[in-house]
């Protein structure tokens, strides 16, 4: 990484995706000056970035940490993404080429094939599939700026999703909502496929309090 605040942003935003950087946990200025090549004045507006997006916020002690939201926060934030992930799978129905088609199918599969096989005992493995199982039907959306919207909003949860499916069905839960959403996109079906997608994101807010209590 050369020298400049882009590769800090993408430094962060790719521990965020792989869960090496926690929600809560302080950014450490000089490490990324060491990692990316970087100035600490680069460091400093790659943060600006950051905390424009919502992936970083200030604290009176830590300094720059990663985003670690409150159960309000953490609620608003999900109603919105539930919202963009509904609005996706609308469009997917209405747009999704048959290479995704294949795709779509394929991680399905896969989702179904690892819940039944490891339950709740490789909440990782899950999480990687239940991804790439989102990514794919933003792709077949066919709005970049939906897509990107939908990854920003992604990573302020990202943590907490993980979590998820170390409960107990939760991954076969999950796997089977997914069946039932990509049947609807591929029979071209928005209006059912946009709803069906609104309810996988409905978690009652027991649930969701026990999810940011354990990130605690």
């Amino acid at each position: 990484m050369a020298g400049e605040p882009d590769a800090v942003v993408d430094y962060i935003i790719a521990q965020i995706d792989a869960g090496d950087a926690l929600p809560g946990r302080a950014i450490d200025e000089k490490e990324m000056m060491q990692v990316c090549g970087v100035s600490q004045t680069q460091v400093h507006d790659a943060l600006i970035r950051l905390e424009a997006d919502g992936l970083v916020q200030r604290d009176p002690r830590k300094g720059a940490v990663i985003f670690q939201p409150t159960v309000a926060e953490f609620l608003t934030i999900l109603e919105v993404h539930a919202n963009l992930e509904s609005f996706a799978a609308g469009l997917a129905a209405q747009r999704i080429t048959d290479t995704l088609k294949a795709e779509l199918l394929s991680v399905v599969g896969a989702c179904g094939t690892h819940a039944a096989e490891y339950g709740n005992t490789d909440p990782a493995g899950y999480y990687q599939l239940n991804t790439r199982f989102h990514e794919t039907i933003a792709q077949a959306a066919r709005n970049d700026l939906l897509m990107q919207m939908i990854k920003t909003n992604a990573r302020k949860l990202t943590a907490y999703y993980r979590m998820r499916y170390r409960h107990p069905g939760a991954s076969q839960s999950s796997a089977k909502d997914h069946v039932a959403i990509a049947d609807l996109i591929i029979g071209s079906k928005p209006e059912a496929a946009a709803a069906a997608m609104q309810e996988h994101f409905n978690y009652d807010r027991e649930t969701v309090m026990d999810l940011i209590a354990s990130a605690d």
